[in-house]
C-alpha cells in the first residue's frame, strides 16, 4: 500500500493516528489491570464518537459533564457515565439519571436538591450510585484558569463542611485537581486527601481522583502510579478507585494539518497567516499560553525569541479570524514560507474539537483517522450549514 501523504488530507484537517492511539490504549489498560482501579475516557478532552469502537477495546466506560455528554456514553459508547456537573437542574435531571450509573453533586445543597429525584429512580431503575466532590484544597497546577483548588473556589466541598456522618445514600467521593500532572503529583494529592477526608473513607464505596492523570506522557513515572493506586486499595479495601483522564488518551496522537495563505511583513517582523486559527482551532495555546511544536521548525520561545524576530527564516504563525491577537511567535523554519505551504502543529487531538468554536463563521477543520494500514478515512467535513445552524 502506498504510504500515507499530508497532501492527500484535507486541508485544514485534525488526523487522528490510531496506532498511536492504540499505543496510549495499551499502557493505560495495563495499568489499571496491574493496580485494579479503572480508567475512565473522560469527554471533555476526547469525544471523537466514530472512533468509539477502539476504545471498547480497552475500556469500558466514561464521564461526563452535561447532560449532551451523558447522552454520547449511553448512546454511543454503550454504556452509562460515570456523571458530574457543577450544577443540574430539573428539566435535564432526569436524562442524566437515565444516561448514568454515577452522579456526583458537586456541593451538600445540589445533594440534598436533587437526592430525592435519584431515590424515586432507583425504585424503578438500575441504581444510580452517588457521590460528593470533595475540595481538598491543594493543587500544584500553576495556571489559575485550569486550577480547581484556587481559593474561593466553586468546585468541591471542604472537609470543614461535611457532616462527621456522610448524608444518605453519599457512596463515593470524587476529586478532581490536576492538570497534565506526574505521579508524584497524584501521591501529594492523596496524602492530602487522607489527611482531610480519611475519617469519611470507609464510609464510602468509591473514590473517583478525576483526570489530568499525563501517564502517556514521555517520562511519567508509570511504576509510581500503579503503585499509588494500588495501595491506596490495600489501604482502603472498601474502595473502587477511578481515574477519569482525558488527555492521556489522546495524547501525542495526531497533528493539526494547515497550509500557508499569505506572508504578511511589517516592521521587518514576517507573520505566515494559515488556513486555521489559534482561538477557534486551537484555543489552549492562548489560554495556558503554550508554543505547540510545529512539525520542521525551531520553536523561539520568550527569551530564545530575542534578536531572532527579523532573521530570514523565522515567522510568527497568525490565525485567519479577526482577533487581533489571533497569533503566536516564534519559529524557525528550515526554508522561507510562501503561499501554499504546509504547517503541521504536532499534538493537536485533545482539547481541541471539542473546545473549537466557528467565531467569525471560520471553517472548522476535517476530522480525519489514519487506520494502521495507511488509509486516510475522513470522517467528518464541515460546510457552511453547519455554521448557519448554530446560529438563528
Amino acid at each position: 500500500m502506498t504510504p500515507f501523504c499530508l497532501k492527500d488530507a484535507p486541508s485544514p484537517c485534525y488526523i487522528l493516528e490510531e496506532e498511536k492511539l492504540r499505543r496510549n490504549l495499551r499502557l493505560i489498560q495495563s495499568v489499571a489491570q496491574r493496580s485494579g482501579a479503572e480508567i475512565i475516557l473522560a469527554f471533555k478532552a476526547f469525544a471523537l464518537w466514530r472512533t468509539f469502537p477502539i476504545f471498547r477495546e480497552y475500556i469500558a466506560h466514561t464521564t461526563a459533564s452535561s447532560p449532551f455528554e451523558a447522552r454520547l456514553a449511553y448512546e454511543e459508547f454503550g454504556s452509562k457515565a460515570h456523571t458530574y456537573s457543577p450544577a443540574y437542574e430539573e428539566e435535564t435531571f432526569g436524562d442524566i439519571l437515565a444516561c448514568s450509573s454515577h452522579v456526583t453533586f458537586n456541593s451538600l445543597s445540589q445533594y440534598r436538591r436533587f437526592y430525592p429525584a435519584v431515590k424515586q429512580w432507583n425504585r424503578d431503575h438500575d441504581a444510580v450510585s452517588c457521590g460528593l466532590r470533595i475540595n481538598p484544597e491543594y493543587s500544584e497546577i500553576s495556571t489559575e484558569l485550569y486550577n480547581p483548588c484556587a481559593p474561593g473556589s466553586r468546585f468541591g466541598i471542604l472537609a470543614a463542611q461535611l457532616p462527621d456522618t456522610l448524608p444518605e445514600g453519599v457512596e463515593g467521593f470524587h476529586c478532581h485537581n490536576h492538570c497534565e500532572s506526574s505521579a508524584e503529583a497524584l501521591a501529594h494529592t492523596l496524602e492530602h486527601i487522607e489527611a482531610k477526608f480519611g475519617r469519611w473513607l470507609d464510609q464510602v464505596k468509591w473514590l473517583n481522583l478525576g483526570g489530568g492523570h499525563l501517564m502517556t506522557r514521555e517520562g511519567y513515572d508509570v511504576e509510581r502510579l500503579v503503585s499509588l493506586l494500588t495501595d491506596v486499595r490495600r489501604r482502603h479495601p472498601n474502595l473502587s478507585v477511578v481515574l477519569e483522564p482525558g488527555s492521556a488518551f489522546a495524547w501525542q496522537t495526531g497533528p493539526l494539518v494547515s497550509r500557508v495563505v499569505d506572508v504578511v511583513e511589517n516592521d521587518g517582523i514576517k507573520t505566515a497567516v494559515l488556513n486555521v486559527s489559534f482561538t477557534c482551532h486551537m484555543p489552549d495555546c492562548l489560554e495556558m499560553p503554550y508554543w505547540p511544536t510545529v512539525r520542521g521548525a525551531e520553536t523561539l520561545e520568550g527569551p530564545a525569541a530575542a534578536g531572532h524576530e527579523r532573521d530570514a527564516d523565522v515567522y510568527r504563525l497568525g490565525g485567519n479570524s479577526c482577533l487581533s491577537g489571533d497569533y503566536m511567535g516564534y519559529w524557525r523554519f528550515t526554508a522561507p514560507l510562501s503561499v501554499g505551504d504546509t504547517v503541521v502543529f504536532e499534538d493537536m487531538i485533545h482539547y481541541t474539537t471539542v473546545k473549537t468554536t466557528m467565531f467569525n463563521g471560520v471553517a472548522h477543520p476535517a476530522i480525519a483517522l489514519l487506520h494502521t494500514d495507511g488509509r486516510l478515512d475522513v470522517l467528518r467535513r464541515f460546510a457552511y450549514e453547519d455554521y448557519r445552524d448554530r446560529m438563528c
